[in-house]
């Protein structure tokens, strides 16, 4: 249960961030974004790491526990960010929100096959639901693109498919690092330790990645708009995946990334509250969402439960395969 609420409470700072995210690299680059969202993370986290008792965690860390965790920032932070960052600003967080969903597919492929977690059928179902979502994006294609003439902005497919398929593959990767990064010991406390580590190893990425592309000089022709919402960004996406990783802690894979995945929802809600003029608020696509939060829903199920409160389940729902 508590690692229900805490991907759910995650989920919401999530959605949050995405909203901040799209004002931002409306005049930004998405690269000057992760300049300020990734390092200054760090502040963040080690605020709270007395409170939670996280420090002999972190100084206690193998060899095998840095270099998964470390690996996992980088893939996440790096690769899975910038992939959401250029899908935001190509198609919008609308748009861009269906293709993501893919992430809970590659999740709990390798839950399966790394960490042993089960399949049911419901939760073959919810797989379903969260593959409509993408489908309807496709289908809704050209419609979109007229419905994008009203707006500030015009959709940009291609690029925004692609780079929602890079964030995807690197947020449906990194919860499965994690728990091999933080082992048997899982824990609050060490998963606080844990995303100190990734992000340090992100943050060290994103300084390189600045460095090539012209340092000082190039951070200083970014808006000062943008940095205010990248500041706000840095804020809620922080608390997002502290809580992330606490919930990796106390709950499995297959329970966790869905729920987080809910964020789908708060997206919604705070994208029609900022960014009303730059997103293209289709119904079919928007139905496509719900579906696939409903697909989230049947994944992060549990089966126990459902057998406990429903009478009368066909047993292939909630058997293991």
């Amino acid at each position: 249960m508590l690692g229900a609420v805490l991907s759910l409470v995650s989920a919401a700072f999530f959605g949050l961030n995405n909203a901040a995210t799209r004002r931002g690299v409306l005049t930004a680059s998405v690269l000057q974004g992760m300049a300020i969202t990734v390092p200054l993370g760090l502040p963040i986290f080690l605020m709270f790491l007395p409170f939670f008792g996280g420090l002999t965690e972190l100084l206690g860390l193998s060899g095998h526990s840095l270099t998964w965790l470390a690996a996992a920032g980088v893939v996440h932070f790096v690769i899975g960010r910038y992939g959401n960052y250029r899908a935001t600003q190509a198609l919008g967080a609308t748009l861009s929100t269906p293709i993501q969903q893919l992430s809970i597919l590659v999740s709990l492929g390798l839950a399966i096959l790394v960490l042993d977690e089960v399949m049911t059928g419901l939760k073959a179902i919810g797989l379903f639901l969260v593959l409509i979502g993408p489908a309807l994006v496709l289908a809704r294609k050209k419609a979109g693109k007229a419905r994008a003439k009203t707006l500030k902005f015009t959709p940009e497919y291609g690029p925004g498919f692609f780079w929602s398929a890079v964030c995807a593959m690197g947020y449906g990767v990194s919860p499965v690092m994690i728990i091999i990064g933080m082992g048997e010991a899982r824990s609050i406390p060490v998963a606080l330790a844990g995303i100190i580590v990734s992000y340090a190893a992100a943050s060290l990425v994103v300084a390189l990645l600045i460095a090539l592309a012209g340092g000082r000089r190039y951070m200083a022709g970014m808006e000062r708009g943008a940095l205010k919402w990248f500041l706000l960004s840095t804020v809620c996406v922080a608390l997002s995946q502290m809580l992330r990783y606490m919930a990796l802690a106390v709950a499995p894979v297959s329970v966790v990334v869905p729920i987080q995945r809910l964020s789908v929802l708060f997206r919604l809600v705070f994208g029609v509250l900022i960014n009303r003029e730059t997103e293209v608020f289709d119904g079919p696509v928007i139905f496509g969402i719900f579906l696939a939060v409903l697909g989230a829903v049947a994944l992060a199920a549990d089966t126990e439960m459902i057998r406990e409160m429903v009478s009368g389940v066909p047993m292939w729902l909630l058997q293991p395969w």
